[in-house]
Formats: C-alpha cells, structure tokens, sequence
C-alpha cells in the first residue's frame, strides 16, 4: 500500500538523522555515540542534540581533539561486539584517521582470514557551500570509494537519512556516511518507516528518456532543479541519485544509459581522479554503443574553496552549469 497523506509528516535533514540515531540507541544496547562535542553542545552540526540526556555521558561520550585516537577506540570497540558510531566533525578531519580507517578498519576481516569483521559506522559532514573556506569544504568521499573493504554511503534524501543507518550498523564491515553539509536545514515530508533501507542500490529520483543526469549527496537537488530547467527546454532528463559509492550501483546506471543514450555526471569534488571520472570510465566501458554523445563531466573547480560567498558559489557545479553540459550532449 502506498502512503498517504496522512502518514506523512513535517521535518528536516538533521531532524531524520537525529531520530535514526535514537530509534538505533533504543532498540540494541551496543549501539553507541562517540566524537567531538556529541555530548553537552549537541554535536557540531546539531544532529545530536538531546542525546546525552536521553542515554546518558557512557553511550554518548564526548572524546579528546583526537581522531585517530577516538577512531582508533571506535575499531576496537566493534571488534569487541559493540556497534559504535564515531562522528568526525568535517571530512578534512578524517585524514586524521585514515591510517586507522585504511590500514586497519578496512582490513582487519582480510587480514584475520575472516575472523576479525569491524562493524563500524562512521559519520562525517562533507562538501561546500556554507563559506567555511579552503580547510572544511572538501569533498572527500571519492577517496574512501577507492577503498576495498568498508562500505560508502552518501544519504541525500530526507528518507535516506532516516533510514540508512539501520542496515549500515547491520553490515559487518564498516560504513562511512557523509552528510553534505547544506542538506541538515533541508525540510519536507517524511512517511512512516520503510520495512528496510535498501544500501546496494542508486535510485532514480527522476524518469526521463533524453539524458541521464547521475549524482550523489548535496549535489542532487541542485541536479533536480536542473531537470526543471531542461523541461522547459524540452528536454527530458532522467535523475540518478547513486546513494552508495562503493560498491557502485552499475546495472542502474548502465540501464538509464541505456534508456537516454546520454549522461552528465556530476560531482562536487575536484575533477581530476573524482568519483565522477570512475563513473563516467564504467559508462565507457559497460555502455560505449548505447551513447550518442561524449559523457559531460560537472565538477568542482580545481582550486582551494574560495570563502567569499561569489567565489565559491563560482567553484561549485550550479544547476546552469548543468543545464548547459545537458545541451551540449543533446543538441
């Protein structure tokens, strides 16, 4: 049965990661917060807030300016059958950690012949937009999706952010989330929980039968708003939202190729090495003779982000520049 009006209610990105944190706190005694300021301030980003109360300082504990320490801590709680969920302020903070995150989370189970799975969840704000300038803007998730052995996933819905966090603390490798940092003040409605939140597949957020438009995170509305443009144009555009990183989803998105004949990839981060070359590399790859035109690229400029608010907006992939990389595939 479909949900209906009723069922739906008021609320916002933070808000949904909140109640997905809690709703994971209340039904399995192992689950637990730990970062910078998750505690008394609420975290960072105020995705925490109310918590502590709630669990109290053991299940929501507030670490040392430290992460490799807390990641490190992280690791070795799961290891020892808890569910942790580390939160790293901002992803240019993870590079911290990485030497925790690359030689030992994401290799333990390898390493031990499988005997040592890490369930792990690990929570970090990506991306620009907020002028926080050239040191927290990054956007650092195509690093991780080189990764073997963790998984990486990137909600950018109201629902995704709700409900992808019970399968992430399900999974037996780690999971790392990156919460683009202009999504936490998106609002709209929300239905009831799914049965399950599906982690294996990018959804099409959009039909459309002349160009594929395939994102991830904080770029997707900016991409939807792009579509709205080329309706008006007159030119369908189809929306793939790829949701997990790694491992890609290539079936959906070799199928809405194969449906358009032409594809925009668009991604935040700096082009060179992105994660929007290795998609376009599977695209030439899995679906060379069902193109009609070049795949387009939309990336960030390769440049520090600027802080003043025009500079950045002119380092980000706006929703023109989409449009305009749509009419040189179809025109």
């Amino acid at each position: 049965m479909g949900t209906s009006r009723t069922d739906e209610r008021k609320t916002t990105y933070r808000e949904a990661l909140r109640e997905a944190l809690r709703e994971a706190m209340r039904s399995d005694d192992r689950v637990f917060l730990m970062g910078e300021d998750v505690g008394r301030y609420g975290g960072c980003f105020g995705v925490s807030l109310g918590l502590l109360e709630e669990f109290g300082p053991e299940r929501v504990r507030d670490t040392p300016l430290s992460e490799s320490a807390f990641v490190g801590a992280g690791i070795g709680a799961a290891l020892a059958g808890m569910r942790p969920i580390v939160e790293i302020m901002t992803v240019n903070f993870s590079l911290l950690a990485l030497d925790q995150i690359l030689n030992n989370a994401a290799t333990l189970l390898h390493m031990s012949g499988g005997q040592l799975p890490v369930p792990l969840v690990i929570r970090m704000t990506t991306g620009a937009g907020r002028q926080l300038a050239a040191q927290h803007s990054h956007s650092l998730e195509g690093w991780y999706a080189h990764i073997p052995g963790i998984r990486v996933i990137a909600p950018a819905t109201l629902e995704d952010a709700r409900h992808m966090l019970a399968p992430a603390l399900a999974d037996p490798d780690p999971v790392l989330i990156f919460e683009h940092g202009v999504l936490y003040n998106a609002s709209g409605e929300i239905g009831p929980p799914a049965a399950s939140a599906d982690l294996d597949h990018a959804a099409v957020r959009r039909s459309g039968t002349d160009i594929s438009l395939i994102t991830y995170g904080g770029s997707l509305p900016k991409v939807l708003m792009a579509a709205d443009e080329l309706a008006v144009d007159g030119i369908s555009a189809e929306v793939v939202d790829l949701r997990t990183l790694r491992p890609l989803d290539g079936e959906t998105i070799a199928a809405s190729v194969t449906r358009t004949h032409r594809a925009v990839v668009v991604d935040e981060a700096w082009r060179t090495g992105s994660l929007a070359a290795e998609v376009s590399a599977r695209i030439a790859e899995g679906s060379f003779y069902d193109l009609d035109a070049p795949v387009e690229r939309v990336c960030g400029a390769e440049c520090p982000m600027p802080y003043a608010r025009r500079l950045e907006e002119a380092a980000l992939p706006q929703p023109s520049d989409v449009v305009a990389a749509a009419h040189r595939a179809v025109d």
